[in-house]
């Protein structure tokens, strides 16, 4: 056996430059997203999906299971299907019915247990659920682009290219639960199965059979076949809101592996030598891609909108770069050029580049999964409190916390709906329940409580117990340096979209339709391959483009 040979890298980027919210909220699907990590592993299967129940009525109510063999182990999902009257549809999490309910199961359920779900999964979080059930799900249709998908299909037509480009979806979902939520599986009894090991692979795989289901659902409604070419472009839509964002505060551990694996692989195509012929090829028939994906990225917001429009014109200049692709580390220079730029731009830049090199990047994802829990670096004493707060925690010390636009909003948990919400310190109640986000806030008053002289940290703690969450930060960020947003979480101009983006693009999110700086709508699977297309060509769907029938 050979001994393994690191590949080449050039220094990774600083977390002081990465790990900024401007930056997270300007990045792109890779492919490392977890979507695209999973497809590949179900292309590597050789996967096939049956569909054993479809027992649907002519206008699509009902209920249906999709099986498939991953690893081992067999999953079905769940699908139910219901009449839902107009008035009670709605994206907001407080809704308590919706067109559709999934669940992911650990098997294929038998009668008696298909009962239950169909009799459970409808009802969501007020519903009875078991080990067996892995994931839970619901979801929306788009009314206006599902009826006139089947009305066009009733008529022995296929249906309006402009309508399927812009909306890119037949249904949204609106929360994709695991681990435990509602009381389904906790993820430890499945964390160690072949194909689930990554991070959110179950909830993966159940939006990617859900977008299955749904062009089902459409063609048997309708009467008809819809195009493949429709069909591919026809992802899950997507509504995302608060609940998402404090994730990437609460999971250091997570965040810092996304994020180094990210960085060191772009660091490693940057370390690239030479490119030969096939490469520079693919490398600018990648660009070109990218161009037309923006071109189709259209959104309502205006502010947005003009954000999509300056990317675009910042894309095509950045591109020049990559007419010379002859140079000693031709990468790396593009990159270097990329700065002149944009975030977007060098973060889109950063992508593509690494999209043709699959043997230094797909491998990164094994590093992503957070096995063992956090590994802290235990601090003896103040001192050495003291000195990794100065190395790793300037940015937090320079900000004025007495300054009500660094502490204006504040982070808590709904009474109703057991999500994260976000307050005004000043303008609205409950400051003393607040969620402890604010790890800036928190570190700059542990470092100021800090002594002159060195004390052993058991007794710094005896007298300063309200410092223990800063002080298990601190002792993490030598070990995870890329585990902690640089940016206050409680300041008037932080913004929990940029975090939403971030989290959503490593799930493989593509085409972002802020709706405030509070939620957003994405679309996922789109150009992902359909379930009879898992073969050599299916990775290549990064920044998937409209094609015409």
């Amino acid at each position: 056996m050979k001994d393994f040979v690191a590949p080449d890298q050039v220094p990774l980027r600083p977390p002081s430059q990465v790990m900024r919210l401007s930056r997270m909220g300007s990045m792109f699907p890779t492919r490392l997203s977890f979507l695209r990590s999973l497809i590949r592993r179900l292309a590597a299967e050789n996967m096939t999906v049956t569909r054993p129940v479809w027992d649907m009525c002519e206008n699509g109510f009902g209920r249906a299971v999709y099986s498939l063999n991953l690893g081992g182990y067999t999953y079905s999902l769940v699908a139910i299907s219901n009449d839902l009257p107009p008035e009670k549809r709605t994206d907001r999490v407080i809704a308590e019915a919706w067109d559709s309910a999934y669940v992911l199961y650990d098997g294929v359920p038998d009668t008696a247990e298909l009962d239950r779900i169909s009799a459970n999964a409808p009802l969501q979080e007020a519903g009875r659920f078991t080990e067996r059930d892995l994931v839970l799900s619901r979801a929306n249709k788009s009314v206006r682009l599902f009826q006139h998908v089947t009305d066009a299909l009733r008529n022995g037509e296929q249906p309006d290219g402009d309508m399927i480009r812009s909306v890119g979806y037949l249904m949204r979902t609106t929360a994709v639960y695991g681990n435990g939520k509602f009381g389904i599986a906790d993820r430890g009894l499945i964390e160690d199965r072949p194909g689930l090991t990554g991070p959110f692979a179950a909830e993966m795989l159940s939006v990617w059979m859900i977008r299955n289901f749904t062009h089902d659902l459409a063609e048997h409604v309708g009467q008809g076949t819809l195009d493949r070419r429709f069909k591919r472009h026809l992802g899950i839509g997507n509504s995302t809101g608060l609940g998402m964002a404090p994730f990437l505060v609460t999971h250091p551990v997570l965040l810092n592996n996304w994020m180094l694996a990210r960085e060191t692989g772009l660091a490693r195509v940057r370390a690239i030598s030479r490119l030969d012929d096939t490469q520079q090829n693919r490398l600018r028939a990648l660009a070109i891609r990218a161009t037309r994906h923006l071109d189709q990225w259209q959104v309502p917001d205006p502010k947005h909108q003009a954000r999509i429009e300056r990317l675009r014109v910042d894309w095509g200049h950045a591109c020049d770069a990559l007419d010379a692709l002859d140079d000693q580390m031709p990468l790396d220079r593009v990159m270097r050029d990329a700065e002149k730029f944009s975030e977007d731009v060098q973060e889109l830049m950063g992508a593509l580049i690494m999209e043709p090199f699959a043997d230094l990047i797909d491998g990164l994802t094994e590093c992503m999964a957070d096995p063992i829990g956090p590994i802290a670096d235990y601090c003896a004493d103040t001192d050495r409190v003291k000195a990794t707060i100065d190395q790793h925690f300037s940015w937090a010390l320079t900000l004025d916390y007495e300054d009500k636009a660094q502490c204006q909003q504040f982070w808590y948990v709904s009474e109703a709906k057991l999500e994260p919400r976000l307050g005004d310190r000043f303008e609205e109640p409950g400051a003393h329940r607040e969620s402890p986000l604010d790890i800036a806030r928190r570190i700059a008053a542990l470092h100021a409580d800090l002594p002159n002289a060195a004390q052993p940290l058991a007794t710094f703690l005896t007298t300063h117990p309200q410092h223990g969450l800063a002080l298990e930060r601190v002792q993490l960020a030598s070990r995870y340096p890329y585990g902690e947003i640089q940016d206050n979480m409680i300041a008037a101009d932080c913004l929990p979209i940029d975090m939403l983006r971030c989290k959503l693009s490593f799930f493989g999110a593509s085409k972002f339709d802020p709706k405030s700086d509070l939620w957003t709508r994405i679309t996922l699977c789109q150009g992902a391959p359909l379930r009879d297309e898992l073969d050599a060509h299916a990775d290549d769907w990064w920044l998937p483009i409209y094609e015409a029938p």
